[in-house]
């Protein structure tokens, strides 16, 4: 075996291959199944989109109300599960107590049937339906409050913002939750999603499967970069302020927030949806006080860094989405693996079909033949 070079990050080294997406990073493309997602999001939702991203195609009418009937009936939790969630400390980051509850499935559905199609249904119903459904409870009982029961007969993103803020959502600001889920559902093997991947490869449980992905998205450069980007311009504080800000950063190579990607070398497809998601909201519900710096500070960075393949990426606005919609911004995270589960699902489907276990190689940096040294000699 010949030994590869050695990239950090395993950066352009393909780990797989896979028809569930595909990103053009030049040209500014992102397909699902082949689909454009600027398409997917004018013209399906976020439960078709689960469906052709996991079972690799459009569903016919009777496949998609068969599917969101099972999946509106899934919402609720068994009563351990929430009695395990009233434990949690009040002060505990939301992705710790997302990743615990998917782990805690495994539980209750641990039966490794993963060469039964049933078993297969059955596990994606349940972890689309619920995921939601953990993401709100905990919101609600870190505030000392009893978790809003699901109702059957809202949406799969009205739902959520109903037992999220506790009041039925104006079905406008559904409907654009709903686009960003589409937005956020998939996007080849980034980081959480190689996390699912490796771990679906032991041919353990999906609810193992779901809770790995869920601890690596966790992480600032992933998918916490949302929260940062809400720092950052607060940090900022006006439009005057945004040129020495970007001055600074660049003269301490810091590091500026929502901009960049390892695939995108042009504004993200994802980024231009959900600014124009942003300014529909702003123009109905009113306008964030921060909307401003950030348009002015995308115009600095990409005066100043567009040359080198520098854009807004898809966490740039999807946190002023998020907030206009009433999310706390500890919860943009969680949102996003609420969007995300249909990706990861995909991917552990995909794996299994053709499955062989990660096993990379590594270069050893270390010494040889080192003696032992007894600890009263050290």
């Amino acid at each position: 075996m010949t030994v590869c070079e050695y990239r950090a990050g395993l950066e352009g080294i393909p780990a797989t291959q896979s028809s569930i997406s595909f990103v053009d990073g030049q040209r500014g493309i992102l397909e699902y199944r082949g689909i454009p997602v600027e398409e997917l999001a004018q013209k399906s939702n976020f439960v078709e989109t689960a469906y052709l991203l996991i079972w690799g195609r459009l569903p016919t009418q009777a496949e998609l109300e068969s599917f969101e009937h099972e999946i509106r009936h899934h919402r609720r939790l068994k009563y351990r599960i929430r009695d395990m969630m009233k434990c949690f400390p009040e002060g505990g980051h939301p992705m710790d107590a997302l990743q615990a509850c998917a782990a805690a499935l495994g539980l209750f559905y641990s039966r490794r049937a993963l060469d039964d199609p049933a078993y297969i249904n059955a596990a994606v119903i349940r972890l689309l339906a619920k995921i939601p459904t953990m993401v709100a409870a905990f919101q609600l009982m870190r505030k000392g409050n009893d978790p809003v029961q699901p109702r059957d007969d809202l949406g799969y993103s009205a739902n959520f913002l109903y037992m999220l803020n506790e009041k039925e959502p104006d079905p406008f600001a559904a409907q654009i939750l709903d686009v960003c889920l589409i937005l956020h559902a998939e996007h080849t093997i980034n980081a959480s999603t190689f996390s699912a991947m490796v771990t679906a490869s032991t041919l353990t449980d999906p609810y193992a499967v779901v809770a790995s992905a869920v601890g690596t998205l966790a992480g600032p450069l992933h998918g916490g970069a949302n929260e940062e980007v809400i720092s950052m311009l607060e940090e900022i504080g006006s439009v005057e302020n945004v040129r020495a800000y970007v001055d600074h950063c660049i003269e301490t190579k810091s590091k500026i927030m929502g901009f960049g990607h390892r695939v995108y070398k042009v504004k993200d497809p994802r980024a231009i949806i959900l600014q124009d998601l942003a300014e529909q909201l702003f123009e109905k519900y009113g306008m964030d006080q921060f909307y401003d710096v950030a348009v002015a500070l995308e115009r600095v960075v990409n005066e100043k860094m567009g040359h080198k393949g520098i854009h807004a990426n898809v966490d740039y606005y999807s946190g002023l989405v998020y907030r206009k919609l009433g999310i706390p911004t500890d919860l943009f995270t969680p949102v996003f693996a609420v969007s995300r589960i249909a990706g990861w699902l995909a991917h552990w489907k995909e794996q299994l079909n053709e499955n062989r276990i990660f096993r990379p190689t590594q270069i050893y940096t270390g010494t040889h033949a080192a003696p032992y040294v007894s600890i009263n000699e050290r």
